[in-house]
């Protein structure tokens, strides 16, 4: 299969003395995104020769806590509809999915839909 087309994604992190982000901005051209603001990434990557995952889990040293708790909730209801697109696994997607909820309850965070 030949390749059609490239695209990029880039992250610009500030640090400060300590190599603590400050800042973080992000590119996706191809997304209309230009050095957007976040306060938080959590980026996976898959190596499939050690069959293990790679992460990359950043966020500012201001990220209010509670913030970090919905970003948390709302990635998990994310990876549950991922996984679900990825491996077509309905009960267990229904599993994740009562998991979110149960996350969301003893957190005490409002749901966003």
């Amino acid at each position: 299969m030949a390749i059609k087309k490239k695209t990029k994604v880039s992250i610009n992190i500030n640090l400060d003395e300590n190599n603590v982000p400050e800042q973080m901005k992000w590119t996706a051209q191809d997304g209309g995104i230009s050095d957007m603001d976040t306060k938080a990434i959590l980026l996976s990557f898959w190596d499939s020769e050690n069959q293990e995952s790679l992460k990359m889990d950043l966020w500012v040293k201001d990220m209010p806590v509670d913030q970090m708790k919905l970003f948390f909730h709302q990635t998990l209801v994310s990876l549950s509809d991922t996984f679900y697109r990825a491996t077509n696994d309905e009960k267990m997607t229904a599993t994740m999915k009562d998991f979110c909820e149960y996350f969301a309850e003893k957190l005490k965070i409002k749901k966003i839909n």
